[in-house]
């Protein structure tokens, strides 16, 4: 690889981390061409961009992020590495545990979601049952929702019964 190709390639690096808050880098090591092909199809059906980059200039396109701290992911550039960005945290960890049933590889080294860090390939189970931003703020809008609707059918009920008991009361000779 020339100088000019490390630059490009740390430069749309750097674009990548600068543009996305969740990333897992993993160990594709000693996958045949045709494994590897079909692991790089499931990531782009999922909408994750797969790629495999050299640790130093991972290394170098993280430490040009400024405001944020990588230093718990560089543990883990060593050996042979590759890159899944992705917009929903969950979506690697699951196209890894789906693959990883019939393979041994990739291996999950470090996961980050926004300033988490998820160290070791253990940590998939765990990342593939993460919930999105969207059905957290969909389960709270519903927890809240729930004691009003307690209330309101309470309200309606005891409504009818109370408007049956002042009609069976009118009705009533005095």
């Amino acid at each position: 690889m020339t100088k000019q190709e490390k630059n490009q390639v740390l430069i749309e690096l750097t674009e990548k981390f600068a543009s996305n808050n969740i990333f897992y880098i993993t160990d594709a090591s000693a996958l045949t061409v045709e494994t590897i092909n079909k692991f790089r199809r499931k990531c782009f059906e999922k909408g994750i961009e797969f790629r495999v980059a050299k640790n130093t200039l991972i290394r170098k396109a993280l430490e040009a992020q400024e405001g944020v701290d990588y230093s718990g992911v560089y543990s883990s550039l060593n050996g042979p590495t590759s890159v899944m960005f992705s917009s929903v945290a969950k979506t690697p960890a699951t196209v890894l545990k789906e693959f990883r049933e019939s393979n041994e590889k990739p291996v999950l080294k470090v996961a980050y979601i926004e300033s988490s860090i998820f160290e070791g390939d253990n940590q998939i189970d765990v990342l593939s049952k993460l919930k999105s931003k969207e059905e957290l703020v969909g389960e709270i809008i519903g927890l809240l929702q729930s004691p009003a609707k307690n209330v309101l059918s309470a309200l309606q009920s005891s409504g009818g019964k109370l408007a049956g008991i002042v009609k069976t009361l009118s009705e009533r000779p005095e």
